[in-house]
């Protein structure tokens, strides 16, 4: 006995490097479930439908559009964002037909189904970022404080990346009750960030579990994971059904490619009350794997058996500059959109909430405090056919 503790090991020495927003690999018992899952293969979750998931074209020509000084003007808000003022008040009341969901910003939400509390993608941090001084900042303050918030029953987390899947947030929520219903995989991170074990429940697509009542389901969608240096593609990525124990349904997206899979999501588990759709952060330079307001539009409309029916919030706009689109240019391509498909869509300013089986709230409240828009879809019908993209690999933003 000399005394001296033994040397750490290479790969514990390596783990203390590692920013603690990076999260942590599933290992152990969690990865052999991983292997397991019938969508992983190769050594990596697959998607549903073939989708790169790297930028691609040329960096010089992506420089180009991204760095254009007009360009970076109209990608944020030319004012304050209008938040919703009244938000702890208005959320005291219950919802007077069961179903009430309030746009938090960019893919958070509030559900509020059949009596029990469902929060969607919770981002209050103030970078989507491993990093607090770098990355992209939100473009309007949190509408209200998350322990301002209330009780949650459940935390439901679409994929680990960092505009969905947030270090203070998740900090902030692990001194609560509150249960999560995570992807394969994504539990480890949660745990490292101080989330018991027994409050994480874990799930492929196609598993559901019941938390307070509320019924929620893994559903498809195509996209990618990862957090740091490495992405090593073993964490799900996921879209979600929830059914509350009345019946109302609804369904969140997460962020995904457009693929035909919505439709068998839909006629398994639809008609949907609501369904809150990523409509923000696309290009032509990655078109697998986020969709244009056109096809978010058609990805509801799938989702609801091919017609018009019940309401779309879109989400995953509005906070975060993650894409050269301007700014508004979703919320207004998602107006028009809904407009042609005859399909009521919901416009909350962030921290308003709604009953979609109530009065929705329609004013285009962006154009108070946004550049021109140039509506250059209303001469095509998809962005991907809006330009032509060089050949090549473009590593920019591969994380969002």
């Amino acid at each position: 006995m000399t005394g001296v503790a033994p040397r750490p090991s290479l790969r514990s020495r390596l783990r203390g490097l590692r920013p603690l927003a990076f999260g942590a690999d599933p290992a152990g018992d969690r990865m052999e479930r991983i292997r397991r899952s019938p969508n992983f293969a190769d050594g990596v979750f697959q998607n549903p439908l073939g989708a790169r998931t790297r930028p691609t074209g040329s960096t010089i020509e992506f420089a180009k559009v991204y760095f254009q000084k007009e360009a970076r003007r109209l990608r944020a808000p030319a004012a304050p964002v209008p938040l919703h003022t009244t938000t702890l008040d208005d959320l005291a009341e219950p919802p007077a037909t069961g179903l009430r969901l309030t746009w938090l910003g960019h893919s958070s939400v509030l559900a509020e189904i059949d009596g029990r509390r469902v929060l969607f993608d919770p981002v209050w941090g103030e970078r989507c970022s491993p990093f607090p001084f770098a990355g992209p900042r939100r473009l309007h303050p949190v509408p209200l404080p998350l322990a301002s918030l209330g009780p949650v029953d459940a935390v439901v987390i679409s994929h680990d990346h960092y505009d969905h899947l947030d270090l203070p947030t998740i900090r902030a929520l692990a001194g609560t009750d509150t249960v999560f219903a995570v992807p394969l995989g994504v539990g480890a991170h949660l745990e490292r960030w101080g989330v018991s074990e027994g409050r994480v429940r874990e799930l492929d697509w196609s598993e559901s579990t019941e938390i307070a009542g509320v019924r929620l389901t893994a559903t498809p969608a195509r996209h990618f994971c990862g957090r740091g240096l490495r992405n090593q593609q073993h964490t799900l990525w996921a879209s979600w059904v929830a059914e509350g124990p009345s019946g109302h349904r609804i369904y969140h997206s997460g962020d995904t490619g457009y693929f035909p899979g919505f439709k068998e999501i839909g006629a398994e588990h639809g008609p949907f009350d609501a369904t809150m759709i990523q409509i923000g952060a696309y290009s032509a330079y990655w078109p697998d794997i986020h969709m244009t307001p056109a096809e978010g539009m058609r990805a509801h409309l799938d989702l609801q058996g091919g017609a018009p029916h019940g309401v779309l919030l879109p989400i995953h706009w509005g906070t975060f500059n993650l894409a050269p689109h301007a700014w508004a240019e979703p919320g207004e391509w998602t107006k028009d959109a809904a407009d042609e498909a005859g399909q009521a869509a919901a416009f909350p300013r962030p921290g308003e909430p709604f009953e979609p089986a109530g009065e929705l709230p329609t004013a285009p409240w962006w154009r108070d405090v946004s550049g021109q828009i140039a509506r250059p879809w209303r001469s095509r019908t998809t962005l991907r056919a809006s330009s032509e993209v060089a050949s090549g690999d473009l590593d920019v933003a591969a994380d969002r």
